[in-house]
């Protein structure tokens, strides 16, 4: 659904229907799709519901996510796990005019995305491949072996697969050390991704999950 749609059925004006939508995607009862529709959230959809409290978490992350953004001047998100898919549940733009934008609220196939990949490598075997049940997924197999290299390295890159012209890197946040229940990326324009950018980029992810961590720990 879009907002001009919602707009038309609940009859108010579409600044009205938008606002409406936002406080829904807020509490979790609608979620905001890559193309910017609309539909059913994980609180109604027991199958999407998120790996971790998103109105709990928001708050917490927002400060850290802020000083990413300044250390490393790109957009700045978290994500967490819903079924197959990921949801952006906070984002911090950086101030550049070529930039990536807002993505809160947003979902993305997890297998496609930096932060959902590190997501989806925590997982046993068994709950991987229960996320991905029926025709249309991707490939296990290839899938398995990507989120191996994943481990190893302990960050993930989504280099234009969700779209073209933007890079991510992702990295995991594991409050006690327990399995990932979120994920920290910063996203560009793939024209000011480098590998000799990549460890600085990666450095400061590690040192941001840390400090979610240490807050989400106490």
């Amino acid at each position: 659904m879009t907002v001009s749609e919602a707009a038309e059925r609940l009859g108010v004006a579409r600044s009205t229907a938008h606002r409406l939508l936002a406080m829904l995607v807020y509490r979790d009862f609608a979620t905001q799709l890559a193309d910017r529709r609309y539909a059913v959230g994980p609180a109604l959809s027991p199958g999407l519901r998120p790996s971790a409290p998103v109105p709990a978490l928001r708050p917490v992350v927002v400060p850290h996510l802020t000083a990413l953004v300044e250390r490393v001047e790109e957009t700045a998100n978290v994500q967490v796990l819903a079924g197959d898919l990921v949801r952006f549940v906070a984002s911090v733009e950086c101030s550049r005019a070529l930039r990536v934008g807002d993505r809160e609220g947003m979902v993305f196939p997890a297998h496609l995305t930096s932060g959902g990949k590190v997501l989806l490598a925590d997982l046993p075997d068994e709950e991987l491949a229960e996320r991905f049940v029926g025709a249309g997924g991707p490939d296990l197999a290839a899938l398995r072996t990507e989120l191996r290299a994943v481990r190893e390295n302990g960050f993930a890159l989504n280099v234009g697969r969700t779209e073209a012209g933007l890079t991510a890197v992702g990295r995991p946040i594991r409050p006690d050390g327990r399995r990932a229940e979120a994920a920290v990326s910063v996203s560009m324009p793939s024209s000011r991704f480098s590998e000799e950018r990549l460890p600085q980029i990666v450095a400061a992810l590690a040192a941001t999950a840390r400090d979610i961590e240490a807050v989400l720990n106490r």
